[in-house]
């Protein structure tokens, strides 16, 4: 697989919110599972809006944060974005999405090692990222683990009052 890291362009738009609404299925069908109806329709009353909301603000108006895009072949099939705070030398990383038909092959390994590179030549010397502790997000996990993240268990409560 030819897999190439790059700054993400107005033209990769379309692709990445399409990319990332296919990713991100199974962690919000997991999420209304785990939390019934009633709390998650407060939370996401629309997730696909907010999704495709977040990627265009990301790609259009990125302000401060940084956005890596993973071609294949011509193709957009991944992305990244972190949001640098030079400060106090650190970074986050807000968002992780890779194409359903290109996850489990390093592609999401890849944008980590990529964007943590490019941290680290920018004097960030803490990188910080967050994702879900359910089975919808075991993969990611795992490429968070690949790239030396050392997991913290947190664990997030919600009522219904």
């Amino acid at each position: 697989m030819d897999l190439r890291i790059r700054r993400a362009r107005e033209s990769d738009v379309d692709e990445l919110v399409d990319l990332t609404l296919l990713a991100f299925v199974p962690v919000f069908k997991s999420f209304r599972g785990l939390l019934g109806p009633v709390i998650y329709s407060q939370i996401w009353p629309d997730w696909r809006k907010s999704q495709r909301e977040a990627v265009e603000s990301f790609c259009r108006d990125p302000g401060s944060r940084v956005v890596l895009v993973a071609e294949v072949e011509g193709k957009v099939v991944g992305l990244v974005v972190y949001q640098p705070d030079s400060k106090n030398k650190k970074a986050e990383v807000v968002f992780l999405a890779v194409h359903p038909d290109y996850q489990n092959r390093g592609v999401g390994t890849e944008l980590n090692r990529h964007a943590l590179e490019e941290m680290g030549l920018a004097g960030v010397n803490l990188a910080v990222v967050e994702t879900g502790g359910e089975s919808s997000h075991a993969a990611a996990r795992r490429t968070y683990e690949k790239a030396g993240y050392t997991a913290l268990p947190l664990i997030r409560y919600f009522k219904k009052l």
